[in-house]
């Protein structure tokens, strides 16, 4: 028997996985030939089906079908899609005004989100944010507040790293297609450095984090001056590059030859906060307190909000009227994620994403020992991954990665791609997903996989 979810303003949503056509339905093929003539290009789809409701774990499109949903919006609808405390606050906040612009008469939810990010990011040191809409534009106000800070210009990432698509970001984003690719000049002073990749490290995993970070350091020391960088930005756990977690030991030692050089250590927690890897923020796993932490996707339930949250001495470096922007901590998104993370707290969304990892991870080693296209299986909690490779070595498989997905919508799981290669199946399933359609969805990949 299916369980029901409650989706504000409408009938309740049966948890199931349910086709009742093929998949694209009739209804979504008409509406992608309207897409096609009136949107972009540029702007895709990973899967052609139109989003009807969604709510708990499932997602049903325009034609009936209803998908289990192992992708919140990448990473987005943690606390669900239609989150009760949510709605409630954003509906209330909606009523009363949908905007000022916090930068002629502000208004509390903006403080009050400022206010929990004070309290819920790592450190006991005065902290103070200031909140913009999407989290490119989190990193280039962070990467903005470094440069004040320090007065130097030079910005080091990983290899791998996503941060963004506007132009800095692009420049800070390792992968050319489909972020990069012919959108250049980009951004100047910006340099990268090694990543502890375990899997792929040519000598091994064993000596990963320490080889990996005398390499980077050397790199800083020798090619940039640490006089002249202003901030080290990292992501705790790479999105977009992978799912790779560093080996352990890597994102301590730069975050100690940045404090000894002045250098402002930047986690990039966009895709890895708010509870997604068992923890408020991925940073917490090897005790990293960042000077700067920069948030959105899981912060607001679905709307756009996004943060930079940090020591009140460097984002009290930038200049009144320095930060900001016209939409920047909305009313109603403000009012959002503080229902998200109402729900978070109330629900013990931490404990949950380790629930999942304890269902799910296991079951993916097995499939790794079984089938040797499964070359990697790495995340915490509710950021899981499958790295695919050709069989017999390590060459990326991107072939047999994007048929897995294809294969996993078709059976009405959905399921999203990554990775520097295009070879990584992620898993991002919402922290109040059913455990019965957890497992469910993980038998739709065992199936596909089966299939390859």
């Amino acid at each position: 028997m299916s369980t029901m979810t409650e989706l504000s303003g409408g009938p309740e949503l049966p948890q199931e996985r349910r086709l009742v056509t093929a998949v694209p339905g009739p209804l979504s093929q008409e509406l992608t030939a309207r897409k096609q003539a009136t949107v972009a290009d540029g702007v895709g789809a990973v899967m052609p089906v139109f989003a009807r409701r969604a709510g708990g774990g499932v997602l049903e499109d325009v034609d009936g079908n209803s998908f289990i949903d192992f992708g919140s919006g990448i990473a987005v609808t943690t606390v669900g899609n239609s989150a009760e405390a949510v709605v409630r606050r954003a509906s209330r906040q909606l009523a009363d005004f949908t905007h000022t612009c916090a930068m002629v008469t502000p208004y509390e939810p903006y403080v009050e989100v400022c206010e929990e990010l004070a309290r819920l990011t790592p450190g006991d040191h005065a902290k103070k944010s200031a909140l913009f809409n999407s989290g490119a534009e989190a990193v280039e106000n962070a990467v903005k507040i470094a440069r004040l800070h320090t007065g130097r210009q030079a910005v080091v990432v990983l290899d791998h790293a996503y941060h963004g698509r506007t132009n800095l970001t692009m420049a800070l984003t390792s992968k050319n297609m489909p972020y990069k690719q012919g959108f250049g000049p980009f951004a100047p002073e910006v340099y990268r450095v090694p990543v502890a990749y375990p899997y792929r490290w040519l000598t091994g995993p064993e000596n990963c984090a320490e080889e990996a970070a005398a390499q980077a350091i050397d790199q800083i020391t020798k090619q940039i001056g640490p006089e002249n960088v202003a901030a080290v930005l990292v992501e705790p756990v790479l999105g977009e590059g992978g799912f790779i977690e560093p080996a352990k030991g890597f994102l301590p030692r730069l975050a100690e030859f940045a404090a000894e050089h002045g250098i402002v250590f930047v986690a990039d927690e966009i895709q890895s906060g708010f509870c997604r890897t068992g923890q408020w923020f991925a940073c917490e796993d090897e005790g990293l307190v960042p000077d700067l932490i920069t948030t959105a996707k899981g912060i607001a339930g679905g709307l756009p909000l996004s943060a930079v949250t940090g020591r009140a001495e460097i984002m009290d470096s930038a200049h009144s009227g320095g930060l900001g922007g016209t939409y920047g901590g909305n009313p109603v998104a403000c009012a959002a994620a503080l229902g998200a993370i109402e729900t978070m707290r109330e629900q013990d969304l931490p404990a949950k994403a380790r629930r999942i990892e304890e269902v799910m991870k296991p079951r993916l080693e097995k499939l790794a020992e079984q089938y040797d296209v499964v070359g990697d299986v790495r995340g915490r909690g509710a950021m899981l991954a499958i790295e695919l490779v050709k069989p017999g070595g390590k060459e990326p498989n991107p072939e047999a990665t994007a048929k897995l997905a294809t294969t996993c919508h078709q059976n009405g799981l959905l399921l999203l791609t990554t990775g520097t290669y295009g070879n990584v199946a992620r898993f991002l399933p919402p922290l109040v997903i059913g455990e019965d359609l957890l497992v469910e969805g993980i038998g739709v990949l065992e199936d596909a996989l089966a299939a390859l």
